[in-house]
């Protein structure tokens, strides 16, 4: 029997609050025996959850509970504090930290010791010896605006998701944040919907000097103005009169310009960085920078924080990493790479509470520590640690040459433009132009594409003439507006000011666990339920559900957070007007689905409007029940995925990822031909296939049916056949030791009889078992393993 962990003491010493035990673990191998760190494994007290938890009587004051399962934490942080000298609470240093501190300090607050506040943007040895030299008072502005933002978000769910309840389907949310997400996913679906494509052509010529240089040319200008070509007919004509004339060079144009550095990475920069150079997701990402920030065990070094904190909208470097950068540069490359990093300025919305992300110490090479990370840990450690230098060196300087080519009556202008490197700069690092140019994008509407640049001949002189060696005609057509990535998505929701880093995160995964959007090929498509939903709360709370609006509330929240404004006046201003339209609407909702209606062909008196139920959608005539009459139209069902696994069983099918009532499983694309499961733990990991227990003639104490024997973590086990409906164990002490050996020799050959089953990929490469089910899909995605989203088969229930 294990023994059980033993009880921290902070007698006689200081004792350090964090929130997260890993990031525990590397605090205490900095300090001595005079600290005792605990972790609070995050919240210790929250809003109730099947309740609003605002008192409207009383100055919306929050009411907070104990989370469920954190009494033994709140206990054991009791007693530490008890004993404890002094209390410094290290939680993470942002609002939502600043509130969980006020929490931990009012639950200690009988113990009347000193209880201060630390805050960690790094986590080494410098930065926390500092930082605890450095306490102070928890600041409660700070935890008013988290309330603030706590309570606009549950006055939405609380007050708007009965009225989508009533409306629509039981069932549904909406929420401050998620909901304008999704209206600007839906209005750019809609955008492209009503998209009308147009053909388009272009003409290109390839050019031989004297020298047998040859170089190609896009045709820039035709009679002086810009070519429109719109068909093929027109296009042939076109390249039959270049053919036909004698072309020279008329004029070359070089000019040098300088590319500046990236800057460091923010929370929203960091996400897009991710999403489009590594493909990981929001959520993903920043669950590996947690666990860069926390700390990794560098083997004989002891764990250490590889990053600063990875939730900020600052793009300021602190001048202590911006000297040990620029030493860096200066011993690796020399003096002329060495950058003006640090004085960037941070966005108009920016708290600019932290400094940008980057690596807590640039010594720390990638390659040096890549032996202590898993592969998706590197590409972001790597991502991370690059960009941060690149931002502090010099920028590049590109000779940008342009050749304008005419014909001797100057009818057709043709045009090459190339680049030559003059000075590499910040490219030596980090030469990802693709995504700066993305960056530099102020609209998301259009995906990264820029005119290709040429190979130019090495010499070529103005008058020189050129011999036209071949013309070509190329068909286009125009292209609707970009669906969104989660990279484009965060990318607009930054610009909007909309949302904090802390958020970015949670908002598309929110809306993909409503299922109001899904994610195809990395494109965010709303689901038939999601637009019908941002139709109608569009409608009903046009003020409320908007992108200036939301913007404004979140300066609302700065505000609090800078005791510009107050808590209760914000929440005033808010849920009054909300009150007054939701009382009229209840009684009279706007659906605009039913704002043209047809006579149900059945009745004749009827009409046929538009309802919902958790299958779907259809029309129903409002003459019910007298009146039956009803037309399927869409339905809600998840399109499962095909995962590219094996099935273990038949060896023919695929795994398809499925949602079922109790969550998401996998389930053979051969069903009902092969009826395999596999099931996903709460991380979303694949949990391997069980042995099947041993059927005993040992019975059931409550009703008599056969015990099964299984194999646990902690031995052998005995529980009753017909679990579910009976519940019966026996403990298997409680069996004489002739029975336990016995059963015992039954269970190896058993076991030898169904040895453990291997889970491989359809490329018979092993199943990578320690990541979410969502990340083998997207790498099944990218291999080509898997090549479109699988049709629906036969219903499987979990």
């Amino acid at each position: 029997m294990a023994s059980k962990a033993a009880t921290p003491s902070a007698r006689n010493r200081t004792l350090i609050v964090v929130e997260s035990p890993s990031k525990a673990k590397t605090i205490n191998k900095y300090l001595g025996d005079k600290y005792t760190v605990f972790a609070s494994v995050g919240h210790i007290k929250d809003l109730p959850k099947k309740e609003i938890g605002l008192d409207f009587e009383h100055h919306y004051e929050p009411r907070y509970e104990i989370i469920a399962g954190k009494e033994k934490v709140v206990r054991q942080l009791k007693k530490l504090a008890a004993e404890a000298d002094e209390i410094l609470i290290a939680t993470d240093p942002d609002r939502e930290g600043e509130a969980i501190a006020w929490h931990i300090s009012n639950e200690i607050g009988a113990t009347k010791k000193p209880v201060f506040r630390v805050l960690f943007n790094e986590i080494t040895k410098n930065a926390i010896i500092a930082a605890i030299q450095e306490p102070r008072q928890i600041d409660y502005r700070l935890v008013r605006s988290q309330q603030t933002r706590q309570g606009l978000d549950k006055i939405v769910g609380y007050k708007i998701s009965p009225f989508l309840w009533n409306v629509v389907l039981r069932g549904l949310s909406a929420g401050r944040v998620q909901s304008v997400a999704l209206r600007l996913i839906c209005e750019r679906e809609a955008e492209i919907n009503r998209f009308e494509i147009q053909e388009y052509w272009t003409i290109g010529a390839e050019f031989m000097t004297p020298g047998k240089e040859s170089f190609r040319t896009k045709l820039v200008r035709f009679d002086g103005d810009k070519p429109e070509i719109t068909n093929q007919t027109q296009a042939e004509t076109i390249a039959a009169l270049v053919r036909e004339g004698n072309y020279s060079v008329s004029e070359i144009a070089p000019r040098v310009q300088q590319r500046k550095p990236p800057l460091p990475f923010t929370t929203s920069l960091l996400q897009q960085a991710a999403s489009n150079q590594l493909g990981f997701g929001s959520q993903k990402t920043m669950r590996i920078a947690q666990q860069l920030y926390e700390g990794i065990d560098l083997g004989a070094e002891g764990a250490a924080g590889l990053i600063t904190y990875m939730r900020t909208d600052s793009t300021r470097i602190g001048t202590e990493a911006v000297a040990q950068a620029r030493a860096y540069i200066d011993s690796q490359f020399g003096k002329e790479y060495i950058g003006f990093g640090g004085a960037a300025k941070s966005g108009k919305n920016a708290q600019d509470a932290h400094e940008a992300i980057r690596p807590t110490s640039i010594a720390k090479k990638p390659e040096q520590v890549k032996q202590f990370l898993s592969a998706e840990q590197f590409k972001l450690y790597e991502l991370i640690w690059k960009r941060f230098l690149a931002a502090m060196m010099a920028p590049a300087k590109i000779e940008q040459t342009r050749v304008d080519v005419e014909d001797q009556s100057s009818r057709f202008l043709f045009r090459a433009t190339g680049n030559r490197i003059l000075f590499p700069g910040f490219m030596r690092v980090y030469d990802d132009q693709r995504e700066l140019d993305y960056e530099a994008q102020r609209s998301t509407k259009e995906d990264v594409e820029k005119e290709p640049t040429v190979q130019l001949p090495e010499r070529i002189a103005v008058k020189e003439s050129l011999a036209l060696e071949d013309v070509d005609r190329k068909q286009s057509f125009t292209r609707p507006p970009a669906r969104y990535s989660e990279a484009t998505l965060v990318k607009d929701l930054d610009n909007y000011g909309i949302g904090r880093p802390s958020t970015y995160a949670s908002i598309f995964s929110t809306l993909q666990d409503r299922r109001y959007v899904e994610l195809e090929k990395k494109k965010i498509i709303p689901t038939e339920l999601g637009k019908d939903v941002s139709l109608i709360l569009v409608a009903n709370f046009p003020d409320l559900f908007n992108v200036g609006f939301t913007a404004f509330m979140e300066d609302e929240l700065d505000k609090v957070a800078s005791g510009e404004d107050e808590y209760e006046q914000v929440l005033d201003n808010f849920y009054k007007p909300l009150e007054t339209v939701l009382s009229l609407r209840k009684s009279d909702p706007l659906i605009p689905q039913n704002s043209e209606t047809t006579t149900c062909e059945k009745c004749g008196v009827g009409q046929m409007v538009v309802k919902w139920t958790a299958s779907g959608k259809f029309l129903g005539c409002s003459h019910y029940p007298k009146c039956k009459n009803i037309k399927t139209i869409a339905t809600n069902k998840e399109k499962p995925k095909d995962s590219g696994i094996v099935c273990p069983s038949c060896k023919e099918g695929h795994m398809l990822l499925r949602k079922g009532r109790l969550g998401a499983f996998l389930a053979c694309s051969n069903y009902p031909k092969c009826n395999t499961l596999l099931n996903l733990n709460k991380q979303r990991h694949i949990e391997p296939l069980k042995t099947p227990p041993v059927l005993t003639d040992i019975l059931c104490a409550k009703c008599g049916a056969p015990l099964y024997l299984r194999s646990g973590k902690r031995g052998l086990w005995l529980g009753c056949s017909k679990f579910p409906k009976c519940r019966g164990r026996l403990a298997w002490s409680t069996l004489d030791e002739t029975a336990r050996n016995r059963w015992e020799a039954v269970m190896a050959e058993h076991q030898k009889a169904h040895p453990a089953v291997t889970l491989t990929m359809t490329d018979g490469k092993p199943v990578p078992m320690t990541i979410p089910v969502d990340d083998i899909i997207s790498r099944a995605e990218e291999s080509g393993l898997v090549t479109a989203p699988a049709e629906a088969a036969a219903e499987v229930t979990a």
